[in-house]
């Protein structure tokens, strides 16, 4: 007997008749009269497992579709307390909202850190030693799947800002995507985000963005606008900032970027300079990549052009760039592999900080080592995370408005159609 045609209710009637043998079947003959069940209904082995319970707890008589469908979520117990998906929440909003894969291969050292801080005590606010260590058993998947319902995104989009320099650009040397990868940091890509709005029109503030190949380690600034006296200044606290020797730095074909002060300031410090083609992003996929979930996620897509504006900016970046460097791993990709039907499959390392890919590497001293750990023992996650949302609270306030009012201004006006009235304002 086969399943081609088979009705619903027909496989219904073919569990009832199994369903009492199975259940008084030994483990062996359960899987005989499983596979007997399977043939004839076309289900696969779970569901008509599902089905044949089913049908004990069914009233005798003709078996119905009524009580056929099982929703596994409903009925499958919960494996972690509602304590835990409460705190989880705490701690992916402490972290900045990481993924699922970021956040459970660091969730024993946010934990120290938070309980460490002294934001996070036993017995206080749903936390306890059962709960943490259901926090440190959840899988990625499953930290995903609790905290969906409280991840939001901002519909506000930017606009690009680059314009090609043809100074010098000839000359600089190009680096293309699929390069060799460096073997070890100090190898930064470079770019700026625009906060302009909706429009480009007037002077606005500028993040420019540092992110270093090997590690992942980021440093953050706001200037006022792209003259040249602000992006050599912001070079030279890069410099200053950074704990390990700035070998290199590739950017785009901006005009900020390829002109002789640079290429000056560049070759004073013996730093190695590179570009990236034109027109093409996957040159600098890793620093696109930091724009996005660290500039806009963290800055948002509003206008900020005032001076109370860039120097909250300013305030805010040093925070997300300790906690995206100490705090947050990420991973690296180390090559490729082959799927079992033989597509071409990126493989990556473990997730780690760019603080620990620092420290493997090896470039550090014995006291920048020791420099840089008592540095991480007086960060506090819990008051990072507070004063980044106090600060984008304040940015909030002081530019959705007028971004609003902007893209209200510079959204096109369709013409009316003849015949449609339209009451005046």
């Amino acid at each position: 007997m086969r399943s081609e045609g088979l009705s619903l209710s027909a496989r219904f009637e073919v569990t009832k008749k199994y369903a009492t043998a199975y259940a008084q079947a030994r483990k062996k003959d359960k899987g005989r009269i499983l596979d007997q069940v399977v043939e004839v209904t076309g289900w696969n082995r779970d569901h008509a497992r599902q089905q044949l319970r089913a049908r004990l707890t069914q009233p005798k008589g003709r078996a119905t579709a009524t009580v056929a469908v099982i929703d596994r979520r409903r009925t499958k117990p919960r494996k972690y307390s509602y304590d835990a998906i409460k705190v989880l929440q705490v701690v992916w909003a402490t972290a900045g909202g990481s993924c699922g894969k970021y956040l459970a291969e660091a969730m024993t050292g946010w934990l120290d850190a938070m309980e460490a801080e002294g934001s996070l005590v036993a017995g206080r606010d749903r936390y306890s030693v059962a709960v943490r260590a259901e926090l440190e058993a959840m899988s990625a998947a499953t930290i995903d799947r609790y905290l969906a319902p409280a991840r939001a995104r901002d519909p506000i989009r930017g606009k690009t800002t680059t314009r090609p320099g043809s100074l010098l650009r000839n000359s600089i040397s190009v680096r293309k995507a699929g390069d060799e990868v460096e073997a070890e940091p100090g190898f930064f890509e470079v770019d700026t985000v625009a906060h302009c709005g909706p429009t480009l029109v007037g002077e606005f503030a500028r993040s420019v963005n540092y992110t270093d190949m090997h590690t992942g380690w980021v440093f953050t600034r706001a200037i006022r606008n792209n003259a040249r006296v602000h992006i050599l200044s912001v070079f030279d606290q890069f410099i200053e900032h950074v704990p390990f020797a700035v070998t290199g730095i590739d950017c785009d074909n901006g005009s900020e970027f390829i002109n002789h002060d640079l290429i000056d300031w560049a070759g004073q410090r013996q730093v190695f300079f590179t570009r990236s083609r034109p027109y093409k992003k996957n040159d600098q996929a890793t620093i696109e990549s930091k724009n996005n979930h660290l500039v806009r996620r963290y800055g948002f897509y509003h206008r900020y052009d005032t001076p109370a504006e860039l120097d909250l900016l300013n305030q805010l970046w040093p925070l997300v760039n300790d906690r995206l460097n100490f705090l947050t791993p990420t991973k690296k990709p180390v090559g490729y592999t082959t799927d079992r039907v033989g597509r071409r499959k990126r493989v990556y390392d473990t997730p780690s900080t760019p603080y620990q890919r620092l420290l493997t590497a090896g470039v550090l001293s014995r006291t920048q080592e020791a420099d840089l750990a008592a540095y991480k023992a007086t960060l506090k996650p819990a008051a990072i995370a507070n004063r980044i949302t106090e600060i984008q609270q304040e940015l909030t306030r002081h530019a959705a408005l007028k971004t609003r009012q902007l893209a209200d201004q510079t959204r096109p006006q369709l013409p009316h159609p003849a015949g449609i009235r339209v009451r005046a304002s």
